[in-house]
């Protein structure tokens, strides 16, 4: 059964990995809408051998065109105004902003975790943030099988996490995106700061993997830094655990786990890079190992692509299990 199907910030560097991924999953479309800002409005896109023009997203974009999906990605003061209209409008939003992850009324989902979810929706489903998306995907099964205690991410996030102008500050020398240069430097602030020390980046990777592992007994703290590496993000995961564990087992589970690549063979050198991440759909892991500090610790180091599986195609995996729904 085909739908009709709308992306919102079809111009930005995700809604573009968002066409693309559709198209690469020959999701079932009969109608597709393209809306930008204003000022993006009225360029061609081409997508599966067909020319769209971009639209200018308005108030009554989603009357009378019976859209059953839109995918947005054009920023939180979009989603907040527009994702309500839509969903009024009869249409199911997958919205990448953070506008409605921890509102309680809102599903948010992996949806290799916790899919079920999805049904509970009440016309928008939240995608997490990125750096979220690739850690909890090795944690679930470990939280599963071991129950986990406590989390400490340390992240080296790329610059395309901040859109066309993060990838120009690093390629370019520019400072649009960063208050400082990017290049042969390490920013340790992500979004802005906030009373408790902070950063906004590093709540949601909080609040976030309580809400997708469905536990808020999880204790997890994070530190987010931006690095100069243009496409995929790298997280150093330290996990405590209730019960113990063989390291194999570890390893066992987590590279049977839809979603994830193994890559862990030490005497080959072999471990996840964001390079060798980059446009791929999967999450890369490894460098798992005992962390003998506490009775029942591990480490792991995830490696993803950000605007893939940690934006587009997250999205469309959603978008997916809706009509299966």
């Amino acid at each position: 059964m085909k739908v009709n199907v709308a992306v919102v910030g079809a111009t930005g560097l995700v809604g573009s990995m968002m066409l693309k991924v559709l198209s690469e999953e020959n999701f079932p479309i009969d109608n597709l809408y393209l809306f930008s800002s204003k000022k993006s409005a009225g360029k061609k896109i081409e997508y599966c051998g067909k020319e769209y023009t971009v639209e200018e997203l308005k108030e009554d974009s989603f009357e009378g065109r019976n859209i059953k999906i839109a995918l947005f990605s054009a920023g939180g003061a979009v989603s907040e105004k527009f994702a309500p209209i839509a969903a009024k409008a009869g249409v199911i939003v997958v919205d990448n902003s953070s506008a409605f992850r921890m509102d309680p009324e809102v599903p948010l989902v992996v949806p290799e975790i916790n899919p079920e979810d999805i049904k509970m929706n009440k016309g928008i489903i939240a995608n997490p943030n990125c750096s979220t998306i690739q850690s909890v995907l090795p944690l679930k099964p470990i939280h599963d099988k071991y129950k986990i205690k406590r989390v400490i991410y340390s992240t080296y996030q790329s610059v395309s996490g901040s859109g066309i102008k993060g990838i120009s500050d690093l390629e370019e020398g520019t400072q649009l995106a960063y208050k400082y240069p990017i290049k042969n430097n390490c920013i340790p602030q992500i979004d802005v700061f906030l009373d408790n020390g902070y950063s906004k980046e590093e709540m949601k990777m909080i609040n976030e993997t309580k809400k997708i592992l469905h536990d808020d007994s999880i204790l997890v703290t994070a530190t987010t830094v931006r690095v100069p590496v243009k496409f995929s993000h790298s997280i150093s995961i330290n996990v405590e655990v209730e019960k113990p564990f063989e390291v194999e087992d570890v390893k066992k589970i987590i590279g049977d786990y839809p979603g994830m690549v193994l890559q862990d063979d030490l005497a080959n050198e072999v471990y996840p890079m964001p390079l060798m991440a980059a446009d791929k759909n999967e999450v890369f892991v490894g460098r798992i190992r005992r962390d003998f500090t506490v009775e029942n610790g591990l480490n792991l180091w995830s490696c993803a692509d950000n605007i893939r599986k940690g934006a587009a195609t997250n999205a469309v995996q959603i978008a997916e299990k809706v009509l299966e729904v």
